[in-house]
């Protein structure tokens, strides 16, 4: 008995009815609706990518950049696109109209008649499928030459013509490349279309496998056969532009045509072009003799020609004709590399001269170089980033790249060399209790403040000297807007701003003596404004963060600040340049600038040494853990130094300057972005004095220079003068020691010039120095003008016969040095030994070089870091060398004095560099021979006491509140235990210099 609830018979089938019709639309509905939300979604995330991007473009006054590189960027995909998708299309619509009606009936054919019925019901829709999808391809890779196609557009003349073929230089890096990239496409279309082509006569009958071979229809004959000649011919064009390309190809010796390649590889490529035109008229001929034999003999001979002509040939050239007498046979192609290379590279104004050091020191030697000694920089900026944060951050939430900027800066009439760094923000010093949306995006937006210490002085306790210091700042760089909203370190967004009566969210800087906080709101016109809806709704997509929706935060002055690090500002408004990955700060009229190196480059120039960027540039700096990067940019054997950009640290406002007006790569980029970079006449003149040659680029020549400092085509291949880029003998790894900016005047110099500078040593194992070489870095002062010297490379050269001791050599002396310093009467392994025994981190700073006194001086500061993780690097000691001879002090004075046998001859300068000395006075002789002590002595030694015990008191505060973060607090002790000290000394009636410096002062 059934359930009165239970369906009947009939009702069930009526239900299995209506599951059996309704189901599969159900599921087909779902399955549109689902796909339909996925592309409302990825359509939704495409336009607020690109919509806010061009925001962003409009709101730094670069929208003709946005606008030029999407519309290249889409004609470039249309164009791919309409290429590939056209072929494949045109290809299979061909195949299928003219297949056969009454196909022969066989086993085969009746197998693909199965297949033929079940994709008929897909047909028309493959048809469009199929196109399509290899179009999106093409298309999308297309898109990747888009700057091909804008160089192309906008080609210059170089105004030189390449040696072998006679074209403008600009043909190579302008049209040559474009050329490449369209037969490119065409071969990958036409193969495309070729394969489609196949499949579709097989699959409907134009192209049957029978026992006597592969039968096709005559129209399958004839499609096939035009695109196959197609594609043979555009190899034939291959091959022809193939033989300019050899202007920028790598052989054994240098990059570009060798005798092999002349007298080989070119006649084979025009031979082969030419078999390839033959070999295209063959597969033509088809139609007429409606035979594949002929084509298919000649496309085998093509194949065997290239492998014969193309491979074998070059090889035994090389083999039995070449390298019996491969010096005489290479070298008129050698002196073109030397050539090309040096013009490709900017090396034609090397000055190259003979010098012979003497090793002799003596008394009032350096008095000719008295201007250069005060300008030697001590203060190592790969060293005291540390110490500028503990000195200088007053908070952990504030910070300073790890290796600081070299610059210099005109103060009371005089040019100093200066260290200077950045006070910026860092999220990862907030406490953990604080973080969160709203402070990381709203309050800690900004660092605050440049500091800048003297490059050649410190106090008394192995601190920098600051020219510029503390917040608010207070120093001689005068008045400017030190907050950072713009910088390395800013955070990857923030919201800022807000209605004038509103409350101020900002963090400024926190009071020290007051307590609280000083707060801002943001009153610049840079970033974008965020506050209507459509805009949150476009950031929340982009940023993938709904709290742009839900914040009480953002009103409707609200601006968003993103794309915040100068050097990605600058690569986004000129994506066509190679840039400087080290920007450095100026302060300029008022402002914060970040200068940022750009670069134009090609790897076409014919016959220019290849080089890869990022091996060129790297260093023991560049790859340690800090801020520097190498430069990126893959193989170049061109390269310009053409814009000078800057960042306003407030604003972001970016400004991008010609550099090199000569430049023919630079010109054609211009033409593409009319009006993005101003001329060089529109340069400030505060600006210009703070230009410098980049370090970047000299680091790229001087790689080079290690062989094309020969200008003999034999010396070339001989290889035995080839030098090599030390390794950095400070830090004792295997990379190679960085470049140093410095003033310093060269022997043909008749005043310091601020260059950079680097040491080469022998291939091999040999450490001797090789060569000292400088390049004139200072643009000066005049607006639209750089200075005459500018770029001018000077290489003093050393005697092959004369042992010149390297940088690695005078390390080793430095390690094993008994000298004794006429300050501390220790010897230097004494000093280094007993830093190390008590838990100090000895860190040996940057070892320069200069030319002086007729020979080579080296000099290196030695800092000592206490044990402790609140300390920080002191310099406290200077080793220099000359000839054969080392000595060290305390100071750099007292180092060349007694290098110099008492008298330099020149003051280095270094205010303050004298140590303090000793808390623990020693008794005169006729104290020590009294037992009894008169009452003058008991007063004097009871006011030492006290003075000690004074000095013991401040130095444990100053220890206390060091551990607390508190750097005001210290800086007051710092005074008082200094106070107390001289108090010791006045008391004790004076005492010798030559004392040791407190303990206090390593820390």
């Amino acid at each position: 008995m059934t359930s009165s609830d239970e369906p009947t018979g009939d009702e069930h089938d009526d239900r299995v009815r209506t599951v059996r019709r309704f189901g599969p639309i159900g599921a087909r509905r779902v399955v549109i609706v689902a796909g339909a939300i996925i592309a409302l979604l990825v359509l939704a995330q495409v336009w607020a990518n690109v919509w806010t991007n061009q925001l962003w473009f409009a709101s730094i006054g670069y929208s003709s950049v946005f606008r030029t590189e999407y519309l290249t960027k889409a004609t470039m995909f249309v164009g791919g696109a309409l290429l590939a998708g056209g072929l494949i299309w045109v290809s299979m619509w061909l195949a299928y109209r003219q297949r056969p009606i009454y196909a022969p009936v066989t086993a085969e054919l009746d197998t693909m008649d199965r297949y033929r019925e079940a994709i008929e019901p897909f047909r028309r829709a493959a048809f469009w499928l199929v196109p399509a999808v290899f179009a999106l391809f093409t298309g999308s890779a297309a898109i990747g030459q888009w700057k091909v196609a804008l160089l192309w557009l906008n080609r210059q003349s170089f105004g030189a013509e390449d040696p072998e073929f006679h074209k403008d230089i600009g043909f190579y890096v302008f049209t040559l490349p474009w050329l490449q990239v369209v037969i490119g496409f065409l071969t990958m279309a036409l193969i495309l279309s070729l394969i489609a082509a196949v499949v579709m006569h097989y699959l409907y009958g134009g192209i049957a496998l029978r026992d006597k071979g592969v039968h096709t229809t005559g129209s399958a004959r004839i499609h096939l056969s035009l695109l196959l000649a197609a594609l043979v011919l555009v190899r034939a064009v291959a091959y022809w532009l193939g033989r300019y390309d050899l202007t920028a190809t790598d052989n054994s010796l240098f990059t570009g045509i060798d005798y092999t390649a002349q007298h080989a590889v070119l006649p084979a490529k025009a031979m082969l072009a030419g078999a390839a035109v033959i070999c295209a008229a063959l597969f033509v001929a088809t139609i007429w003799t409606r035979t594949w034999r002929l084509p298919v003999v000649g496309l085998v001979l093509l194949i065997v020609c290239a492998v014969v002509l193309g491979a074998i040939y070059p090889a035994l050239v090389q083999r039995f004709k070449v390298r019996p007498t491969e010096q005489s046979l290479q070298t008129p192609y050698i002196s073109q590399n030397i050539k090309a290379t040096k013009a490709a590279y900017g090396l034609d104004k090397v000055k190259v001269k003979s010098y012979t050091p003497t090793k002799k020191t003596g008394a009032g030697q350096l008095a000719q170089d008295a201007e250069t000694v005060p300008g030697i920089r001590l203060v190592d900026p790969s060293i005291v980033s540390p110490t500028f944060r503990q000195l200088q951050g007053q908070r952990n939430y504030y910070q300073f790249g790890n290796t600081l900027d070299v610059d210099r800066y005109k103060i009371d009439g005089n040019t100093e060399d200066t260290v200077v760094g950045v006070r910026e923000i860092d999220l990862s010093g907030v406490p953990d209790s604080q973080r969160n949306w709203v402070n990381d995006h709203t309050v800690y937006t900004h660092g605050f403040g440049v500091v800048a210490a003297y490059g050649n002085e410190r106090t008394e306790d192995g601190q920098p000297v600051f020219m510029e210091s503390d917040i608010p700042p207070v120093g001689k760089l005068g008045d400017f807007e030190p907050r950072i909203y713009f910088g390395e370190s800013s955070p990857r967004f923030s919201i800022v701003g807000g209605t004038a009566n509103g409350p101020k969210r900002e963090l400024d800087y926190p009071r020290t003596s007051s307590g609280g906080e000083q707060r801002t709101t943001y009153s610049g016109n840079g970033g974008v404004g965020v506050g209507s809806l459509n805009r949150k709704v476009a950031y929340a997509m982009k940023y993938h963060d709904l709290n742009f929706l839900f914040t009480g935060s953002i009103n409707s002055d609200s601006r968003i600040l993103d794309t915040r690090n100068p050097v990605d500002r600058v690569k986004k408004v000129a994506p066509w340049l190679t840039v400087d990955g080290d920007p450095y700060p100026v302060v300029e009229d008022g402002h914060v600038q970040w200068v940022v190196d750009g670069y134009t480059t090609s790897a076409h120039y014919p016959n220019s040494q290849l080089q890869s960027l990022g091996n060129a540039t790297e260093d023991a700096l560049t790859t340690s853990s800090n801020n520097l990067r190498n430069l990126a940019g893959g193989r170049v054997n061109y390269i310009r130094n053409s814009v000078k950009a800057t960042v306003d640290a407030y604003t972001g406002e970016v400004t991008m300057y010609s550099w090199d007006k000569k430049d023919p790569v630079l010109k054609a980029w211009m033409s593409a972005f009319p009006g993005t970079v101003k001329s060089m006449s529109k340069i400030p003149a505060g600006l210009m004095s703070h230009l410098r040659y980049p370090e970047d680029l000299f680091k790229v020549q001087r790689e080079l220079l290690t062989k094309y400092h020969v200008t003999d085509a034999g010396q070339f291949f001989q290889g035995n003068d080839q030098w090599q880029i030390p390794t950095d003998p400070a830090r004792g790894n295997r990379e190679q020691q960085p470049p140093y900016y410095l003033s310093v005047a060269m022997p043909d110099q008749k005043s310091p010039t601020f260059s950079l500078t680097s040491t080469f040593i022998p291939t091999g194992d040999r450490q001797n120095l090789a060569a000292f070489m400088t390049v004139d870095a200072d643009a000066g002062s005049t607006p639209g003008k750089k200075s005459a010297g500018y770029g001018t490379f000077r290489i003093l050269e050393m005697p092959r016969n004369v042992t010149v001791k390297g940088p690695g050599q005078f390390q080793n002396d430095i390690n094993s040095s008994q000298a004794v310093s006429p300050t501390t009467k220790q010897t230097l392994a004494q000093f280094l030994t007993y830093n190390k025994q008590v838990g100090s981190e000895v860190q040996e700073g940057n070892l320069l070089t200069l030319p002086v006194g007729g020979g080579l001086l080296y000099v290196e500061p030695i800092y000592v870091k206490a044990a402790g993780t609140t300390s920080f690097p002191l310099l406290k000691a200077v080793v220099v060398g000359f000839g054969d001879k080392l000595a060290w002090d305390t100071t750099l004075d007292g180092a060349l004095n007694e290098l110099f046998g008492g008298d330099s001859g020149a003051s280095a300068g270094d205010s303050g560099q004298s140590p303090p000395p000793s808390t623990k006075p020693s008794p005169s002789s006729s104290d020590s021979k009294s037992s009894t002590p008169s009452k003058s002595s008991k007063t004097s030694n009871a006011e030492v006491k006290q003075a000690l015990e004074d000095a013991n008191k401040w130095y444990a505060q100053g220890e206390k509140d060091l551990k607390k973060g508190d750097f005001a607090a210290y800086g007051e002790d710092q005074k008082k235990l200094k106070a107390a000290i001289k108090k010791a000394i006045e008391a004790q009636g004076g005492t010798s210099s030559s004392s040791p410096a407190p303990k206090s002062t390593s820390k």
